[in-house]
């Protein structure tokens, strides 16, 4: 078993045992929302969310910062302080040690936080790098974004493309079997590239300053679809989205249809969804026009129906999604393609 833990066995063994209830939580775990929201008096509330980086190898530190940095931001809150955990295998090198660190340190001074704790060791038994990264922030206790927060009639407004991350992870720690499987080399080295735009602290907090957004999330592991779910799920309502009007990469597209991905199921870490009043979309994109973040209308929020998601798909079919649980294509890659990569060619 790869990948997050199925809603059942939250609700079971994690969700159901949170220790001592404390009044001061706003928001507190379960599934769809990106961070707890805690009153620390003043009229202030925290924001807090801690996130691993576990399908990646090449860019581990900057993903680290970036990924739980986004979870505070789609909050509507900049994120200040991180605390990094960091395992290292017991043959790791000091090289690799300083790689992961200056990316961390690199990342962390693009979104303006600091690490101010952590811990790091050799860990027996794992065979590459993991890390795990607390992002925190303060604002005030009426400014909060959350994920459940979609109204009916709200439009879906998505940033940038689906698959961000995923194409930038696949594109690097895949390249030998892309390249093998008659992928350009220009491609595969743009979509490497995609990793400089997992951030969506920018056009988060643009939203979120104006007042534009009733909710925002950062769809990561699931990708867009997972994040769409999500949001439906948290907000007890259906969403309706169009496959042909998301904003999809040619490297993406690339990738993905030579791996036998979905990209809408592909980790999205750099697309923002957002859902908008009607009356307001206009604002909003004009707002993240000028910041420089492309954006497209999606879908939009309609009433509780028997499913989360509805897909139009380009081929004409209309898929249905009633599980809160997407699984990541990028898991499904490691199935497929994990074994060409150590033996340095096709999959056999």
């Amino acid at each position: 078993m790869v990948g997050k833990l199925s809603p059942d066995m939250l609700f079971k063994y994690v969700l159901s045992r949170t220790g001592v209830l404390d009044p001061s939580v706003i928001v507190g775990p379960s599934i769809g929302e990106d961070a707890a929201v805690i009153d620390i008096g003043g009229g202030k509330v925290l924001v807090t969310h801690v996130d691993p980086i576990t399908g990646a190898i090449e860019f581990l530190g900057w993903l680290a910062v970036h990924i739980a940095s986004n979870d505070v931001a789609v909050r509507g809150v900049k994120p200040r302080w991180l605390l990094s955990v960091l395992y290292l295998p017991e043959n790791a090198t000091e090289e690799l040690v300083d790689r992961i660190t200056s990316q961390v340190d690199r990342a962390a001074k693009e979104v303006g936080a600091m690490v101010v704790g952590g811990h790091s060791e050799f860990t027996p038994g794992i065979t590459r790098p993991l890390i795990s990264m607390t992002a925190i922030g303060i604002t005030e206790k009426d400014r909060y974004v959350t994920t459940g927060g979609a109204k009916v009639g709200d439009v879906v407004v998505m940033t940038k493309s689906a698959g961000i991350e995923g194409t930038a992870i696949l594109a690097t720690d895949f390249r030998d079997v892309l390249m093998e499987l008659g992928v350009p080399e220009g491609v595969v080295q743009r979509g490497s590239e995609f990793i400089r735009e997992v951030s969506v602290v920018k056009e988060a907090l643009a939203l979120a300053d104006a007042g534009l957004v009733t909710s925002m999330h950062d769809p990561t592991e699931g990708g867009l679809l997972g994040g769409l779910v999500e949001i439906a799920y948290a907000s007890n309502t259906t969403i309706y989205v169009w496959e042909e009007r998301v904003l999809l990469a040619e490297e993406t597209a690339v990738i993905s249809s030579v791996l036998g991905l979905d990209p809408l199921r592909l980790i999205s870490s750099g697309t923002l969804v957002a859902t908008v009043p009607k009356d307001r979309v206009g604002e909003a994109l004009r707002i993240l026009h000028d910041i420089g973040v492309k954006a497209s209308v999606i879908g939009y929020v309609g009433e509780k129906a028997g499913e989360l998601v509805t897909v139009y798909r380009r081929s004409g079919t209309v898929e249905k999604v009633k599980e809160v649980y997407v699984r990541d294509e990028l898991v499904r890659a490691w199935e497929l393609w994990g074994g060409a990569l150590k033996k340095g060619g096709k999959k056999g």
